[in-house]
């Protein structure tokens, strides 16, 4: 007996080999990884200008789950650490056999306004909720409060609010010679085009001011659409309503909890909302009537909180002018630092910029 229990202890102790403790130590590497990912931070880079110049194409950035809360998983069966798909393929990298309501698990802070949130697009109707593009925009307007824009200028419950210092618009560049390359890279002008005795071009108002002053350029002037000129890419697309990207609203943002009778006006503003976004299991319009699983409404009231939110490169940005209103259940985090940061149109270490490297986001 005390032979036998000699041997136990002895094989007990033996060591493991170093392929099971390699697969141990990558088995654990990535449970870890998962779990920060899903609950307290994640890296994510931008893929577009929308943001300039307060975020960059480029960027990598550190998103915080901590400040709105994560999500429990929507669709549970994916691949740890890929998004969409499996890196380096097209192949899907998630089985959308199992979907699982999602829950918002408590955050220490509210979304405010001026916060660069991370969120799923709202567009990509054909993949799960959780699995859609990360898309960044600054939060504008929040649940409840009525927004417009007047002439560039953004109104919260008929109050004018103070612009970021890094907004860009787009500008007529009228000169006198033709401009190189070497010149929109002096002036950090990233989006520019060559028309008729000129450029448009995509800048902030103080580089504009610069520009206007150099003897080379006859002139300099901010685009803006009139008001009443339609733009049916403008949410909510109505004609009746005639908005465009610079002159819109006033419209309220929904609210959970927020009551609107169901008539032509309410229905022209919150149809698409209603039926594609606030997780009703049926509901469609018919001769101008709301019908929610199978009954006619006559009043509706929101399921969850809704968010208007814009880019900061105000003349190329998709955002709620665009597609509408922003759903509390897309939320994925708030974008707190920047990492660092490539520039893909330059080659070698050229590529990396060194000032960008761990740049805080909160007072930008």
């Amino acid at each position: 007996m005390k032979l036998f229990s000699r041997n136990k202890a002895a094989e007990s102790t033996k060591k493991k080999s170093p392929i099971r403790e390699w697969f141990s130590a990558l088995t654990f590497a990535i449970l870890t990884a998962t779990l920060i990912h899903w609950l307290v931070v994640e890296p994510s880079q931008v893929p577009t200008s929308s943001m300039e110049q307060t975020i960059l194409a480029g960027d990598f950035i550190l998103v915080s789950k901590l400040h709105y809360g994560a999500r429990t998983p929507h669709t549970p069966l994916q691949i740890p650490l890929m998004h969409q798909t499996i890196r380096g393929t097209e192949i899907p990298s998630y089985l959308t056999w199992l979907q699982l309501p999602s829950y918002r698990l408590p955050g220490f802070s509210s979304v405010k306004r001026g916060d660069k949130v991370i969120f799923n697009c709202t567009t990509e109707l054909d993949k799960p909720v959780d699995l859609r593009t990360y898309y960044i925009k600054r939060c504008v307007g929040l649940p409840g409060e009525t927004i417009q824009i007047d002439n560039m200028q953004i109104y919260i419950d008929g109050e004018l609010q103070l612009p970021p210092s890094q907004l860009q618009y787009r500008y007529y560049l009228k000169t006198a010679e033709n401009l190189t390359e070497r010149f929109f890279n002096k002036y950090n002008i990233k989006e520019y085009m060559a028309v008729r005795e000129g450029f448009l071009i995509h800048t902030s108002s103080q580089t504009a001011e610069i520009l206007n002053a150099l003897p080379y350029i006859k002139s300099s002037g901010i685009i803006v659409s009139p008001k009443y000129f339609f733009n049916p890419s403008v949410y909510p697309h109505s004609r009746n309503l005639a908005w465009n990207e610079d002159n819109f609203g006033p419209i309220t943002i929904p609210a959970k909890g927020m009551v609107i009778n169901i008539n032509q006006e309410t229905l022209e503003k919150y149809e698409k909302t209603i039926i594609l976004y606030d997780t009703n299991q049926e509901a469609h319009v018919e001769d101008g009537k709301l019908w929610i699983n199978g009954q006619e409404t006559k009043s509706y009231t929101f399921k969850q909180n809704y968010y208007f939110v814009m880019g900061d490169n105000r003349h190329n940005s998709v955002d709620s002018r665009f597609w509408g209103f922003l759903p509390e259940d897309h939320l994925v985090g708030k974008a707190i630092l920047i990492l660092g940061s490539i520039d893909a149109m330059k080659s070698g270490f050229g590529k990396i910029r060194w000032n960008r490297f761990f740049r805080s986001l909160n007072n930008l």
